[in-house]
């Protein structure tokens, strides 16, 4: 059974992906989680548990970030408000908050999110044995690798199938140290739209911001999946499908979300076929926004090119 999980921007949004039918919601407060496209505050978040869980959906909390230990401090707090609330499940990267879970016993579920380190079936089994229901696997796994694990896996593995790429993360304010150095006065929020070029290459976009995380950059084109899904279908490990909105703002990405959901009936229905797949990857081509590229990211690469 193939699982749509979806980013929220705004409890709007969020009602609107849950009428699409995505089957989980993933939000989160910048304070613990990683690139969320908003911080939700604590009684939006409540509110959104309550609203998935009465269409009986899902709701996944990102606790991601790397927790420093005054942060660490603030963890067990929050993770006794997600236990109230009722939050279904976490995304967890810092072995600290793994830690505090089992001692806790606060009884969520958590996904491991390792970012870039999750590229083993060994790894993400270790995990899975500590407790783990899942876990995210790095964007940087081509799909020859995919079909080597996916036999080995003990939990399942969730794929990025649409949006945006994290290439790097500092903890240094890298893009306000620039502005300082170079005179200007500017916001290094992701509203602020900044991108990097490479010299003598225009056309590249790597968007670049700054939260209380440090500095974010983004690969030059985003993923789109749409036509490789069959692929992913047929090795089961990997019908947990992630749609990060994160640069695909407002209706543009329920409408995107609706596109998956789709096809996610489709194969349901056995209804799937090439000429299928090119349908629907022509109408998220179209929706997507236009500033942005698209590719398939590493999936088809020779795993010999992957540095």
């Amino acid at each position: 059974m193939i699982t749509i999980t979806a980013t929220a921007e705004s409890l709007k949004q969020a009602e609107q992906l849950i009428n699409t039918g995505i089957d989980t919601l993933y939000i989160g407060e910048e304070h613990f989680g990683l690139r969320l496209p908003t911080s939700f505050t604590r009684e939006e978040q409540k509110r959104l548990v309550e609203m998935a869980h009465e269409k009986g959906k899902k709701v996944t909390v990102a606790v991601n970030a790397m927790m420093h230990p005054e942060k660490m401090k603030e963890v067990p707090a929050y993770l006794t408000f997600l236990k109230e609330i009722k939050v279904d499940q976490i995304t967890v990267g810092d072995t600290g908050v793994i830690y505090l879970l089992k001692k806790g016993s606060y009884g969520i579920p958590y996904i491991y999110d390792g970012e870039t380190l999750v590229t083993s079936s060994r790894q993400i089994n270790f995990w899975g044995k500590k407790g783990a229901v899942g876990a995210v696997l790095a964007r940087e796994i081509p799909y020859m690798e995919l079909v080597s694990m996916a036999p080995n896996l003990d939990v399942f593995g969730e794929v990025l199938v649409y949006g945006a790429t994290c290439i790097h993360q500092s903890l240094r304010p890298l893009l306000q140290n620039y502005l300082s150095y170079v005179g200007v006065e500017d916001q290094v929020s992701k509203a602020r739209g900044f991108f990097l070029s490479e010299p003598k290459k225009e056309d590249t976009h790597y968007s670049i911001y700054e939260d209380t995380h440090g500095t974010h950059i983004f690969a030059n084109n985003d993923v789109n999946l749409t036509l490789e899904l069959d692929k992913l279908v047929a090795l089961s490990s990997y019908n947990h499908w992630k749609l990060d909105g994160i640069f695909t703002p407002g209706e543009t990405f329920v409408d995107i979300a609706k596109c998956f959901v789709e096809i996610k009936e489709a194969f349901a229905a056995n209804l799937v076929t090439t000429e299928y797949l090119e349908e629907m990857n022509q109408k998220v081509v179209k929706l997507h926004p236009k500033m942005r590229g698209l590719d398939t990211g590493f999936l088809l690469l020779n795993p010999e090119d992957v540095k």
